[in-house]
């Protein structure tokens, strides 16, 4: 059991932070994230209209870089801790694109594998391409993700972040296997979260650290720091999933039912409901499943204790970046912990 701890309490590291050094996270990032679409557009240098057509669909430059933000203050948090050098290199800002063009790869092929037909509020690029051509448009954007990494010209940052993409697929067949051991289970779905999101966020923010300072705790840091928020972001996800209404998530809600998958709130009200344990094994394939599961995790406390797991997280991931020198960039960073935790979609 996950006991209630209260937010304030877990996200007080933050408050040490004068005022005046406070700044939106989004606000201090913004600089270096200038053109990041552009120049996103520039590595997808394509010659059929088609697949150009397609990767702007998904780089229209109305997303949050959620990812981008979090590489670029890590970079310069690294960097000022390293020399206090406020500057971002390029190459930590070529890693930040990275991120971002996995991160869009990954999405265009889980919505082919999950035949998802909406996505950030529009239609998937399989609903109006079809299932083929998404797929290769995945394929492509990957393939010019990792022509921009072999560009910055170091194996040690090929062979980080060449990970993620490994963890990638090794997430997703987790996703399409389960458990039946009620421990086994929640491991499995633990693994499966790190390895699907939280990977490229703590491999991008290590791969970074390492351009910036030679110091490997500094590269532990940052590494634990983007594995713990990655797994806290992808928890508050799944709890939305049962909360959030799906106009302001961007996509239908109770979806991860539909697709047969047992989140965290599953899990936890499983332990209230054991009825739930054959659902779970069916893959909540029998009619009325869906609907009957969702009704036992909102009498339940899954909700909470996912939340409440996700807040222990945060903590760590806070934990970890304050053994950083102080920075404005660190206090954004640790901010970002917050609005994790507080995001509504």
């Amino acid at each position: 059991r996950y006991h209630h701890t209260s937010i304030s309490h877990l996200c007080s590291c933050s408050k040490t932070a004068s005022d005046e050094k406070y700044q939106d996270p989004f606000q201090l990032g913004r600089k270096d994230l200038k053109n990041l679409y552009e120049d996103i557009k520039k590595e997808l240098l394509v010659s059929t209209a088609e697949l150009k057509e397609m990767c702007d669909y998904y780089f229209d430059g109305k997303g949050k870089a959620f990812r981008p933000m979090i590489v670029v203050l890590m970079a310069r948090a690294c960097n000022i801790h390293h020399n206090n050098s406020r500057e971002v290199q390029a190459s930590q800002r070529s890693v930040a694109i990275i991120a971002e063009m996995i991160h869009t790869a990954s999405l265009v092929h889980d919505d082919v594998i999950d035949d998802a037909n909406s996505r950030r509020g529009k239609m998937t690029v399989n609903q109006i391409w079809g299932e083929r051509k998404a797929v290769l448009a995945g394929d492509f954007i990957l393939s010019a993700a990792s022509v921009a990494l072999a560009r910055i010209g170091n194996t040690t940052i090929i062979s980080v972040l060449t990970q993620v993409i490994e963890d990638l697929v090794r997430g997703e067949f987790l996703q399409l296997g389960s458990k039946e051991n009620e421990n086994e289970r929640f491991a499995h779905y633990l693994e499966k979260t790190f390895k699907k999101t939280a990977s490229l966020i703590a491999n991008s923010c290590k791969a970074v650290s390492i351009l910036g300072c030679p110091d490997p705790k500094v590269h532990e840091i940052a590494y634990q720091y983007g594995k713990n928020v990655g797994i806290a972001f992808q928890l508050i996800d799944d709890v939305l999933d049962f909360t959030s209404c799906a106009d302001r998530l961007g996509k239908p809600t109770a979806a991860d039912l539909k697709l047969g998958l047992a989140t965290g709130p599953v899990l936890f009200a499983c332990r209230q409901f054991p009825e739930m344990n054959a659902m779970i094994m069916r893959r909540f394939s029998k009619p009325g499943d869906v609907e009957r599961a969702r009704k036992y995790v909102l009498q339940s406390d899954g909700v909470q204790q996912t939340t409440y797991l996700a807040q222990r997280y945060c903590h760590e991931a806070t934990r970890e970046i304050s053994k950083l020198r102080p920075s404005p960039e660190r206090e954004a960073l640790i901010q970002l912990t917050e609005m994790v935790l507080m995001r509504d979609k």
